[in-house]
């Protein structure tokens, strides 16, 4: 697949134009496809929801734009926070951080938290440009069955209910991001991932 630069903005550009009016768009990520909707649009959430056959009180994470749109979704963010963006940003570490009043209760299952990821895939962080605001990391799949490494696993079992894939070819498909709630003290991993616990010992005392 072309992922030149001007090739990956138009494909962007599309997609982003999608998710601006409610639509999904799966795309790939390092780790395994996710599927967007506009974080910002609960209408599309809710779509996201219905699509996956996610039962409600299941948080989603969020892909952002750039580390400047942090503080748009995410309150009180700790200093080990900082850290670790800088250290783990761009990559496969999701922050679980307070969440702005302002988020849907829909991503945050009512838990007033949020997980927040910065992508080092360029594809999806061009369409999270793109959009101009975040966009959810939900896996592209049913609720329980196997994440997709393809866009034709992804067509297989989304089928319709997605409104584009972008093919970004097969991804890496090993691990998930890794999910580390910094509004613990200790901080304590939820999902051991891409980052180990090893990797992120030298930033911040974790939970055992």
């Amino acid at each position: 697949m072309d992922l030149s630069e001007n090739h990956l903005k138009i494909q962007a550009e599309e997609a982003a134009e999608i998710l601006k009016s409610g639509g999904l768009v799966a795309y790939p990520t390092e780790s395994f496809y996710g599927l967007a909707a506009n974080a910002d649009n609960e209408t599309a959430i809710l779509r996201l929801f219905r699509v996956k056959k996610r039962e409600a009180g299941v948080p989603v994470l969020l892909l952002i734009p750039s580390v400047l749109y942090l503080k748009r979704y995410a309150t009180n963010i700790p200093e080990t926070a900082k850290r670790l963006v800088d250290a783990f940003w761009p990559g496969g570490l999701t922050l679980v951080l307070e969440a702005r009043e302002e988020v849907s209760v829909l991503l945050t299952a009512g838990t007033g938290k949020i997980g927040i990821r910065l992508s080092s895939h360029p594809l999806a962080t061009a369409l999270a440009q793109a959009t101009g605001s975040a966009i959810t990391g939900t896996s592209a799949n049913i609720s329980g069955e196997p994440p997709c490494n393809t866009s034709h696993g992804v067509a297989m079992a989304l089928g319709r209910g997605v409104d584009r894939i972008l093919d970004g070819g097969k991804t890496e498909g090993q691990k998930p991001s890794t999910v580390l709630d910094v509004t613990t003290r200790p901080h304590a991993v939820l999902r051991e991932g891409m980052i180990s616990r090893r990797m992120l010992l030298p930033y911040c005392e974790l939970l055992p």
